[in-house]
């Protein structure tokens, strides 16, 4: 698996497409459904689907972390890519202050487990976990 992360409009996409080598198969992590997110070459937007599987613990009971875990077993070569949304002023709504937080530590989690990872800056790609070269 591998992680981008990095500012909104900072062509962490972009730069995710050219570093897989895969134009096609992305998913947008508001919409993507699970059928399409075990199969797909890459999420973006990935803090959306978070987002969306707080609201699927509030109604049902199951944990961000254990979606994450199904991901993660049935789409090991998947690439992530997320804004960075801890930088900035701290939301006022608790529920936004929960999201926040909850894809800080999942996008923690995911570093940790993933074969690199790349934080995107003006388009420019820094490799920070891994050893792929990035132009």
């Amino acid at each position: 698996m591998k992680l981008v992360i990095g500012g909104a409009f900072q062509g962490k996409l972009d730069f995710a497409k050219k570093m897989t080598g895969k134009e096609t198969g992305w998913a947008d992590g508001a919409a993507v459904s699970k059928e399409e997110l075990s199969a797909c070459s890459g999420v973006y937007d990935f803090q959306e689907l978070v987002r969306r599987w707080l609201l699927l613990e509030e109604e049902t009971g199951t944990a961000p972390e254990a979606e994450l875990e199904e991901l993660l077993q049935k789409n090991p070569e998947i690439c992530i890519v997320t804004n960075e949304l801890g930088y900035g002023v701290v939301p006022i709504e608790p529920f936004d202050r929960k999201w926040r937080e909850k894809t800080g530590r999942i996008c923690t989690e995911l570093a940790a487990k993933a074969d690199s990872v790349t934080r995107v800056v003006c388009g420019i790609g820094i490799l920070l976990k891994g050893e792929e070269k990035h132009d």
